[in-house]
């Protein structure tokens, strides 16, 4: 048995908040997978050459969001691996905690199906990847207020 090669990858995204009626709410999108139907995650992709992961996670979340957003916190990176091309590939998710500051879901590009605002309470029942799942509960555990009213 052939023994498959080993590569890295590297991608940046975020998890886009905003309140809807005094529920927070997330923004997910829809893909279709060759493998396994379809799957509900958050934007992200691959930096272009001398792009920082902040301008690929800024980039990326416009390009598949249709939206403007800001950088508000760093969020902790994901890391998993998947098989491709007969390499074992390790990857590395750089997210951000983001605001949207303008654009419409309407002008999404071509890479996700659908894209929507998501309330955050039902994001795990949504988000296909455990990492993602975990990852937003976490997020949002540290966007809570505290009991005195601050974030």
């Amino acid at each position: 048995m052939a023994r498959l090669k080993r590569a890295t990858a590297t991608s940046a995204g975020g998890i886009v908040i905003r309140s809807i009626d005094g529920v927070p709410h997330l923004v997910a999108g829809r893909r279709r997978r060759q493998r396994d139907g379809v799957s509900w995650t958050l934007p992200k992709g691959t930096p272009n050459p001398h792009e920082t992961l902040e301008e690929t996670a800024l980039r990326e979340v416009a390009e598949e969001t249709g939206l403007q957003v800001r950088l508000l916190a760093p969020l902790e990176a994901i890391e998993y691996w998947f098989v491709q091309g007969g390499a074992r590939v390790h990857k590395t998710v750089h997210y951000w905690l983001m605001e949207q500051v303008g654009g419409d879901l309407d002008r999404h590009d071509h890479e996700f199906d659908e894209v929507r605002w998501v309330p955050l309470v039902e994001a795990p029942a949504l988000l296909t990847f455990e990492t993602e799942r975990a990852l937003v509960a976490r997020a949002a555990a540290a966007a809570a207020p505290s009991p005195d009213g601050h974030a």
